[in-house]
């Protein structure tokens, strides 16, 4: 049996030192969408099995390794999804177990993958080049010449997938595959030279990093919960849950069925899987792109002969298959559950099972979206929007162990923030560290709430699992990104504001009020134009003073002294240029918003003195909108803590508790099995609208772990602090709960806090890591700390509650 191994960087760079980046023979390169998987074929002598082998390998392209025809290693997906032209995973396998004495084959299945296939909004291909390639040694002595390299001797092929891309599905012909090709002896026909490859990115190894991130593996299967025959020939599986991954068929039918399988998200009246609302736009041509996720295969008739892809991905929870043969029985089909190998480690429970529901629809947005990068979704875009991760990161590391998964984006991120330090709407970027030449892409680079991720991730993280050493590698970046905003708004007045005040105050130096921003986006009701004259100031001047502020405070804790003081001096001055434009005496806001005093309350940009009639004005808005939320992507994960923290956590958990559109639990009503990007996803009147899988208002499960059981992380954490050294644990009772409880897995050992009321009194729970320190706060106002170990405390429940 074959394993990932994690071999030392020196091993691997001089593994592939004499190896050759090779490239099937391929005359013509087919459209998009329409590109084969191909075969690339080497052998080797060995004259005994006496130490270790190792295959080291890497790709332009998603790859396979076969030695000696059996599967190498449980990953998928592999090298991964990185900055390409900056970092590209070199993973190793021990292959002892699959080498014998005499001819040994190693054959790679490689197809288009990220590197060549569809990809983002666009689904443009070639992002990173027009050719697929592969790099690979294998190893038995480091110090001795490698057993087999890359190199002009392999042979290449179609192989039997005659179109593998991610977007758009994968096909395959079962009847053309011939075991011959992975086992040692005559290959059998159809077989040319590989074509060597050199350009500016292979010829750069100085690129080639060990496999860093988790690995993306197959992490269970799902049973259908239903099968129904819409029409004759077509069966439609419900695996009962949105997944990231595939449909795998154990049975295929008789020799030369054809089934093809359109994976989505919901179905139509007649009870056939749309994928409308998955159509994105193109902005150069003005029309509907298609949807993708469709797999084809053509059976063998072979016992044992399914179907399997493994070069696609599609988010789905229906798959519609036609094709299907009278008797065919597809009973036995199951949805493959794909994504990084992120550990689960937050857990919740509470006497209101739809909350428990939530929370469970939040972890399933999480790993649908967590593919190799945290993408926004896993069906029309699967790109690593910075914006989304941004707002979640917190929220992710409540429920699972994302540090590793985190800071590997994160060194994608700085690879290909812009010289002047901008950073780009999505990363990985296929462009790399420079304009695309697409207009909207390169407009909307540097978006506030998109851009600040540069920060503000670091930042989460090292609250979460205080790690030093991750904070100083991402502290250059974050300082590049507040000096490029910083610089905006020194340099550039919106010509509206010019238009009023012809000579600038002296606070609109730190005044961010030009350029592209999406804004909030997606409120309920807001259907968004993008628009690059539109002043979006008192959302990036809020983001600028939160950047800054986090900057600083990292600044500080790395001993960085005048760097602390400078990005102070930015942050105060962001701060006081946001309250002389949008904050008026009585604590009312110039633009009135949710979302404007939601970000107004959580980045403290209002002074103490009008913070209450700040938050209360607040709530005046959102009992103005029917006591609904009225926030879009940036601001809804603070919306209920703000809430509660001001007083007003009754108004919280009337908001969290709403049923109807817009709400969580409204969404929930409607069927979502994970959380949608609109609030409306799928309308009272059954129309669909956009991706029904985006976690970013997902965000609220943080609520249910820091307010309703009351884990909370300190907001400016020292290095003594970080990383649950110390926290506060301050339930907030309400919305007619009688317990709750929360387990988290901290890089201190596990953390467990449960209360309950009963007869009128409150008791908590507490079961400490040895090195945690915490401030206990109870309903009637008692505080205690305790260091470690396990406590109860209680006390007699006030009233009135929330």
């Amino acid at each position: 049996m074959s394993a990932t191994v994690t071999a030392p960087e020196a091993v691997l760079l001089t593994a592939l030192r004499t190896a050759q980046w090779i490239g099937p023979y391929e005359p013509e390169v087919a459209p998009a969408g329409q590109r084969p998987a191909y075969l690339l074929r080497g052998t080797f002598q060995l004259q005994g099995v006496d130490t270790p082998v190792t295959v080291c390998a890497t790709a332009h392209g998603i790859y396979e390794v076969y030695v000696n025809g059996v599967r190498v290693g449980d990953q998928e997906l592999t090298p991964g999804f990185s900055s390409y032209r900056a970092r590209l995973a070199v993973d190793s396998f021990d292959v002892t177990d699959l080498v014998v004495t005499g001819e040994n084959v190693v054959c790679l299945v490689l197809s288009d993958g990220w590197f060549r296939g569809r990809h983002g909004f666009e689904r443009r291909p070639d992002g990173f080049g027009t050719r697929t390639a592969a790099l690979l040694a294998v190893v038995a002595d480091p110090e001795a010449e490698p057993l087999l390299v890359t190199d002009g001797t392999w042979a290449s092929r179609p192989s039997h997938i005659w179109r593998a891309d991610l977007m758009d599905g994968q096909a395959e012909d079962l009847r053309d595959v011939d075991p011959r090709w992975f086992l040692p002896g005559p290959p059998g026909e159809g077989w040319h030279e590989v074509e060597e490859v050199s350009d500016d990115l292979a010829d750069d190894r100085s690129r080639l990093v060990p496999a860093e991130g988790p690995p993306v593996r197959r992490i269970e299967e799902l049973e259908p919960i239903s099968l129904s025959a819409p029409r004759p020939g077509t069966v439609v599986i419900d695996v009962g849950q949105e997944i990231n991954g595939w449909l795998r068929l154990p049975e295929i039918g008789p020799a030369g069925t054809h089934l093809t399988i359109t994976h989505g998200e919901c179905l139509d009246a007649s009870g056939m899987v749309t994928t409308d609302h998955l159509r994105a736009f193109n902005f150069a041509t003005g029309t509907l792109l298609p949807a993708g996720q469709v797999d084809e295969v053509i059976s063998a008739g072979r016992v044992g002969g399914g179907f399997e892809p493994r070069h696609t991905t599609h988010g789905f929870r229906y798959a519609q298959v036609d094709g299907v043969p009278d008797g065919l029985d597809l009973s036995g089909a199951r949805g493959v559950v794909v994504h990084s190998t992120i550990p689960r480690t937050g857990e919740f429970s509470c006497s209101d099972p739809r909350l428990e529901r939530l929370h469970e629809v939040v972890r399933w947005s999480l790993r649908t979206n967590a593919c190799a990068v945290p993408t926004d979704c896993p069906q029309r875009e699967r790109s690593g929007f910075t914006g989304d991760w941004q707002v979640f990161v917190g929220t992710a590391a409540l429920l699972a162990d994302v540090a590793a998964f985190s800071q590997c984006w994160l060194r994608d991120l700085a690879a290909d923030q812009w010289d002047d330090g901008r950073v780009p709407t999505v990363i990985p970027n296929p462009s790399g560290n420079r304009p695309s030449g697409v207009v909207f892409e390169d407009m909307s680079a540097g978006s506030a709430g998109w851009g600040d991720a540069a920060a503000l991730v670091p930042w989460e993280l090292w609250r979460a699992y205080g790690d030093l050493d991750a904070l100083g590698e991402q502290y250059p970046a974050m300082c590049r990104w507040v000096e490029y905003a910083a610089g905006c708004a020194a340099s550039h007045r919106h010509p509206d504001r010019v238009a009023g005040r012809p000579d600038p105050a002296a606070h609109e130096r730190y005044l961010w009020d030009t350029g592209f921003h999406f804004g909030e986006w997606l409120e309920p009701g807001d259907v968004p134009h993008p628009d690059p004259t539109k002043d979006h100031g008192i959302v990036a001047t809020a983001f600028l003073h939160r950047s800054a502020l986090v900057a600083s405070r990292t600044a500080a804790i790395l001993g960085e002294r005048w760097a602390a003081a400078h990005l102070a001096d930015i942050a105060e001055g962001a701060r006081t240029a946001w309250q002389a434009e949008y904050l008026l005496p009585d604590g009312h806001l110039t633009e009135e918003k949710q979302a404007h005093y939601v970000r107004a309350l959580a980045f403290e940009l209002v002074p103490a003195e009008v913070r209450a009639a700040c938050a209360a004005r607040l709530v005046e808005l959102i009992e103005a909108a029917g006591n609904r939320l009225g926030t879009g992507f940036l601001a809804t994960g603070d919306l209920l803590p703000v809430l509660a923290d001001t007083g007003h956590a009754d108004v919280a958990y009337r908001l969290l508790l709403a049923t109807g559109h817009p709400s969580w639990l409204g969404m929930l009503d409607a069927g979502a099995t994970t959380m949608w990007e609109w609030w409306d996803g799928i309308g009272d009147d059954g129309t669909v609208r956009g991706s029904l899988n985006h976690y970013s208002k997902g965000a609220v499960a943080s609520f249910l772990h820091t307010h309703v059981v009351g884990i909370r992380l300190p907001e400016d954490p020292s290095r003594d602090e970080s990383g649950y050294r110390h926290v506060r644990i301050a339930p907030v009772v309400g919305g007619g709960l009688t317990q709750a409880a929360s387990t988290l897995g901290t890089p201190l050992g596990e953390l467990r806090v449960a209360w309950r009321i009963a007869a009128g009194h409150f008791t908590l729970d507490a079961t400490l890591p040895a090195e945690t320190t915490a401030d206990i706060e109870l309903p009637d106002g008692s505080r205690h700390r305790v260091h470690g170990g396990s406590v109860v405390l209680s006390c007699l429940l006030p009233v009135p509650i929330a």
